[in-house]
């Protein structure tokens, strides 16, 4: 065989190699697609608690399987225990207020016809010049969109309930995973940044951008959301106002989207407060959400997640809302996440057109995660 021939024969064995490599990675990607959300919680906690993980592991003598079922235990009793409860919670309050929706306690029309009657001059002029005069119309519209929302809402809130055997699947399996991500998840990286197919610097970039971004997006997400939940709610109790735990986890959740997040919970019902009489109520809910509520965004956001991630602001909400419309709950992470790998991927792309190796990791180049 001649050694052009030679060349051929390689050349087809490597493609067909690289075809079979493709489809076999496919294939398993495809087996695992029902569990991804449980695999992507699980590498995303794993790389959270990597830093206690390994402080434990220390102090353990360097006993990694212990210091990883410490850690999974620390992990349930710090967030899976709290969001049970919270969810548990949840249900009963929404399934009480849909009951009284349908009993008919909560008078929608009443309460929307009441809002229109305490309206002032000029906002009754600016329905009158919108083409807004048929009020009784419009309160009709208004209760019953707000009847049929909830309608639609509740039971796919009591749904959770029902689901219990997959969520509890989808969290065994999580835990499972995270376990051997904490107790291996070194070497893994190693391993996956072996077989990487770029220059060391581009891979300590990729690698180190998705770790922060990773960090940034959830501990910061989630502690402003806790934050602006925690405190929505109890101005919510504080007035008085009913079911206050549903309308702070709505907050809670709402303030995973930067610069609007909890507004659109607090504003519409100050705008209530005050359309019904209850001037200094509605007053006093504007001044609490925008110093106190709005400033825990102000200053909690940019410190927690800006700073790392090094994404501007209206990148962070735009891929935020395109990550949860396109992939739920889940997409608050992957959007970002989607968002920080574009740009770093097209700087060092950038960098290597200008013939400058040493600025295509500019900025930050932490370690890889570990």
């Amino acid at each position: 065989m001649t050694t052009q021939e030679t060349a051929t024969l390689r050349r087809i064995e490597n493609q067909s190699f690289l075809l079979l490599l493709v489809a076999v990675t496919l294939a398993f990607g495809w087996i695992l697609a029902p569990f991804y959300g449980a695999i992507l919680w699980a590498i995303v906690v794993a790389v959270i608690f990597a830093p206690m993980n390994r402080r434990l592991e220390g102090r353990m003598g360097g006993r990694p399987n212990l210091a990883a079922a410490t850690t999974v235990l620390i992990v349930i009793a710090m967030v899976i225990l709290p969001l049970v409860l919270i969810a548990v919670s949840l249900v009963q309050e929404v399934s009480a207020l849909f009951a009284r929706v349908q009993s008919g306690e909560y008078d929608f029309a009443g309460t929307v016809q009441r809002m229109f009657d305490a309206l002032p001059a000029w906002a009754t002029g600016l329905l009158n010049r919108f083409g807004l005069t048929d009020l009784t119309a419009v309160r009709d519209r208004l209760a019953g969109g707000l009847v049929k929302g909830a309608q639609t809402v509740a039971p796919q809130a009591l749904s959770i309930g029902m689901n219990t055997f997959d969520f509890v699947v989808g969290g065994g399996i999580m835990l499972y995973l995270l376990f051997f991500l904490l107790r291996d998840g070194r070497a893994l990286a190693r391993r996956v940044k072996q077989v990487v197919p770029l220059r060391t610097s581009q891979k300590t970039a990729l690698f180190g951008r998705f770790a922060d971004v990773v960090r940034a997006t959830v501990k910061g997400g989630i502690l402003v959301a806790i934050a602006q939940g925690a405190l929505g709610g109890l101005a919510f109790w504080f007035l008085g106002v009913h079911a206050a735990l549903l309308w702070a986890v709505l907050m809670a959740f709402l303030s995973l989207l930067p610069a609007i997040g909890a507004g659109l919970v607090w504003a519409p019902v100050a705008i209530y407060l005050l359309a019904t009489g209850a001037v200094w109520e509605g007053i006093g809910l504007i001044l609490y959400g925008v110093l106190v509520i709005g400033l825990v965004d102000n200053l909690l956001r940019p410190f927690l997640i800006g700073k790392d991630t090094k994404l501007p602001d209206y990148v962070v909400l735009i891929s935020t809302l395109g990550g949860i419309q396109v992939l739920g709950l889940n997409g608050f992470v992957i959007g970002p996440l989607i968002a920080a790998m574009f740009m770093v991927t097209w700087e060092i792309f950038s960098a290597s057109r200008q013939g400058s190796p040493e600025t295509e990791t500019q900025g930050r180049t932490p370690e890889p995660p570990r």
